[in-house]
């Protein structure tokens, strides 16, 4: 149950934890010294993803000890982005700030964050971890090469996409459906929704307890990944612009191929099947695997079109209207729900 409070919280600190049970209590510490008295009113949820250790009991305690504290455990263990999901759907806060739970990230870096943010008129605010600790071959080579290849292939000039230390306007990271592993591509899907995002070192402490939940298998996941983003953000709304360009060279190279096949037999009375049957079996194969890219394109037509004439919202976000009083006052009445804004009047 949300705990009451007599003012609303304008910054929500989310964490998730996974057999975190050293790291609990001095993380809440820190936070909380860092927070209370310079960013208030705020409200700290903790996100137990079905630990197996003495994080809930833990949790549970520092529930009851600071009524700003909200703690939510899942049913089972899903994993660091629906962890995250769940956070960000109960963060209340117009700021929402999230960190992993195991002291590998500094809550004194906060301020600055939330400084960039402002200061920028930024919607995301990321950090990066400009002097890694990590293990060279198993950690930071993998990184710098998966980070290299989401800057380029979404188009987000940033250094560190997979650090979890963000901090988000409350509109931009609640617009961001999260599923499978895509907590750290949220800056190349808000700037697929117009965020503006900037960029903040941060440090990169040593995990002074517990190990790592995440190894090098992790890496080839990413880059599995990276693939889906690409796609998602350049032909989500057009699917067929994906599959419609190679099924129709199949069409033309498979079919120009049957129709020299075919003259030949009318013309020439060539035994086309046993002087051309490996090329005209090619011809065939050209034009069915052409026919079946084209079937998939239009059937994902079909699917946006169902998707975005079923969805509630506009598929747009505004970030500000300038207008007169009289016009406002006029548009308000015209408009028979309400318009998707983004950004609010910043």
């Amino acid at each position: 149950m949300r705990n009451s409070a007599a003012e609303a919280p304008r910054y929500s600190l989310v964490v998730p934890f996974h057999d975190e049970q050293d790291s609990v209590r001095e993380l809440h510490r820190r936070l909380s010294d860092q927070m209370t008295g310079h960013f208030d009113p705020v409200e700290f949820v903790y996100v137990d993803d079905q630990s197996s250790d003495g994080t809930p009991k833990i949790l549970a305690e520092i529930a009851a000890e600071d009524p700003r504290v909200s703690v939510l455990r899942l049913k089972r263990n899903y994993g660091q982005t629906t962890a995250l999901a769940a956070g960000f759907d109960y963060a209340s806060g117009d700021i929402i700030i999230s960190m992993d739970g195991d002291l590998q990230h500094d809550p004194s870096d906060i301020p600055r964050m939330i400084e960039a943010l402002d200061a920028a008129n930024a919607d995301i605010v990321s950090g990066w971890r400009e002097k890694r600790v990590d293990n060279y071959i198993m950690r930071r080579l993998p990184s710098r090469i998966a980070n290299w290849m989401m800057a380029k292939l979404s188009g987000v000039n940033i250094h560190d996409f997979g650090t979890t230390f963000k901090v988000y306007r409350r509109e931009i990271i609640k617009d961001i459906p999260l599923y499978g592993e895509m907590h750290r591509f949220i800056p190349a899907l808000g700037a697929w929704n117009g965020a503006r995002i900037v960029e903040v070192p941060i440090k990169n402490i040593e995990r002074p307890e517990g190990k790592s939940h995440y190894g090098i298998s992790r890496t080839f996941r990413v880059f599995f990944d990276i693939i889906t983003i690409r796609f998602l953000m350049r032909y989500m709304t057009r699917p067929l612009h994906f599959f419609g360009p190679p099924g129709l060279l199949g069409l033309i190279f498979g079919g120009a191929i049957l129709f020299v096949l075919m003259m030949q037999k009318l013309i020439l009375h060539s035994d086309v099947f046993f002087s051309h049957g490996p090329l005209m079996v090619l011809g065939m194969m050209l034009c069915l695997f052409g026919v079946q890219l084209l079937a998939v394109g239009l059937v994902g037509e079909l699917l946006m079109r169902t998707h975005f004439e079923s969805r509630q919202n506009p598929i747009y976000r505004v970030e500000r209207v300038f207008a007169s009083a009289r016009s406002a006052e006029a548009s308000a009445q015209r408009q028979e729900k309400p318009l998707a804004t983004g950004g609010g009047s910043r």
